[in-house]
Formats: structure tokens, C-alpha cells, sequence
């Protein structure tokens, strides 16, 4: 890498994606935040980040902030951070194909279409850092999640084939898989309940309304919620490790739940799964 290595992170507007550029600037990275709204933009230029607008559902925005972004780094990029996304909840029965199209080209297709821009950089350069923000969700499945599931799944997936494929290059590739972190998330989470799911005509109105008392709480949203300094310090190693590895657990639910996938069958994971709250 660089004398000043550079990065470009998505969703930068709250949370694990703010904590982490301004960390990473503060530890001496260049960093390019990235939002999608401009008044998010300009908020976080005024707090001294270099900030671009970008909306990873938009193919047009993709190329208009990594060009604005390779104007900032001279040309060249040192790493990616994918992590703007959001959990569309909803029993999968309940979901418009339009609902699921949203989903995924949040969390997935604008993801792919962004890292194989800078990938053509990064193999010019013959070195980069890829690593991707997932879930615990991206492995374990669980009731009412299954937009999101589905998507984080499809991305553990496509990033397992781009490791393999890129093994003979020095570029990197690394998925974090954090449980409960906090956040925005759940507000989002609640917004596009409410947006994009029809709850009256549903067989599932016990379920919901446990789903929006969940979601709606104030505070943590268990007690296993860490902050987002615990993301950051996976993100560290696989930017700056000889070797980072391809896959980082985060919180104890990550842990848990990686553990026992390993050991139990099918059908006992199912009984556990089964009663976690919408």
C-alpha cells in the first residue's frame, strides 16, 4: 500500500460506516466516505471527511462517485468497505417481487457492480483490500428476515467464489459477519416494515406487531449489542494484515450461532431458529 493508504466506504451516514472513516482517517487513512443522501454529504464534509454521494441502487452514482473518488486518490485505491445496506423484515410470503428487487440492489447487485469497478483498479496497481460488511444473518437464517437473509446469503456466496478467484492476485477479500451492532438499523428496519410490507391482509399480525415492538425499543436492541469500535477492529486486521482472513466474527450471537451450525443437523438448527422473535 501507499505511504497514506486510501479507501472508499459506503454508507457512511450513521453507525458502522461513520465510526469507521472516522477512525480510519484518524489513523492516518485517506478516506472517502460515502453517503447517500447529499445532506448526509455535506454533514460529514463540514466534520472534515472527504464525502461523495453515492447510491449503491444507482449504476449511474456507482460511476460518478468512484470517478470522483479516483480523482481524490490520484488514480489509485487501496481498499474497498462495502457496507451501506438495510433489513427489509417480512415473512417471505409477504414480499413483492418489487420489495425483494429493492433489497438486492441495495445490499447485493450494487455491491457487486461497485467492487468489479475497483477491481479493474486495483489489478492495474497489482494490489487492493476488498472486504464486505455481511450479517450472522449471512449464514444462519431466521423467521421474517428472509429479504435480508436472502441477500446477505447471495453476497457470502459470490464473495467465497471472488476469494477463490482472485487467489492468484494480490487482492484481498474479506467478509466481517457482525450480530448486533449499534446502530441505525433497526429504524431502517422499522421504515421499510412499514413502506413496503402490507401488514392488514397478513396471516402474520401477531408476529408483526412483535416485529414493531422489537424494532421500535429503545436502546440496545439486546443485550449482546456491541459498538461499532467492535467492527472496526475487524476491519483494521483485514486491511492491514499479511494475511487477513476471509471471514471475521464480531458479537457472541455470531459466534454462537457459527458454532453450532458446525455441529448440529439441519432440523435441531430449524428449533432454535424457529423461536427467535420476529
Amino acid at each position: 500500500m501507499s505511504q497514506q493508504p486510501s479507501i472508499l466506504i459506503t454508507g457512511c451516514s450513521t453507525g458502522i460506516g461513520y465510526y469507521c472513516a472516522k477512525s480510519l482517517q484518524r489513523d492516518g487513512w485517506q478516506v472517502i466516505a460515502s453517503c447517500r443522501q447529499p445532506e448526509d454529504v455535506s454533514r460529514l464534509q463540514n466534520e472534515g471527511l472527504t464525502c461523495v454521494l453515492l447510491d449503491v441502487a444507482s449504476s449511474q452514482s456507482i460511476k460518478e462517485a468512484l470517478a470522483k473518488t479516483l480523482e481524490f486518490t490520484g488514480g489509485t485505491l487501496d481498499a474497498l468497505f462495502n457496507n451501506g445496506a438495510y433489513g427489509q423484515p417480512g415473512a417471505v410470503e409477504d414480499l413483492t417481487r418489487d420489495t425483494l428487487q429493492k433489497q438486492f440492489d441495495t445490499n447485493f447487485f450494487g455491491w457487486c457492480e461497485l467492487t468489479n469497478a475497483v477491481i479493474k483498479v486495483m489489478h492495474q496497481q497489482d494490489a487492493g483490500r476488498i472486504v464486505h460488511n455481511s450479517s450472522v444473518l449471512g449464514f444462519a437464517a431466521m423467521p421474517f428476515r428472509g429479504a435480508y437473509n436472502a441477500s446477505k446469503f447471495a453476497l457470502e456466496g459470490i464473495t467465497d467464489t471472488l476469494r477463490l478467484e482472485l487467489a492468484d492476485t494480490n487482492i484481498t477479500v474479506s467478509l466481517i459477519e457482525p450480530g448486533p451492532i449499534r446502530s441505525e438499523f433497526r429504524a431502517n428496519a422499522l421504515r421499510a416494515l412499514d413502506s413496503n410490507i402490507d401488514i392488514n391482509s397478513s396471516r402474520f399480525g401477531f408476529q408483526y406487531a412483535s416485529a414493531i415492538a422489537r424494532l421500535s425499543k429503545p436502546g440496545p436492541a439486546s443485550r449482546f449489542t456491541l459498538e461499532p469500535e467492535a467492527v472496526y477492529k475487524k476491519l483494521t486486521h483485514a486491511l492491514t494484515a499479511k494475511k487477513p482472513k476471509p471471514r471475521y466474527y464480531v458479537t457472541f450471537p455470531t459466534h454462537l450461532m457459527g458454532a453450532l451450525k458446525r455441529i448440529l443437523s439441519t432440523r435441531a438448527m430449524d428449533n432454535i431458529l424457529g423461536r427467535i422473535k420476529s
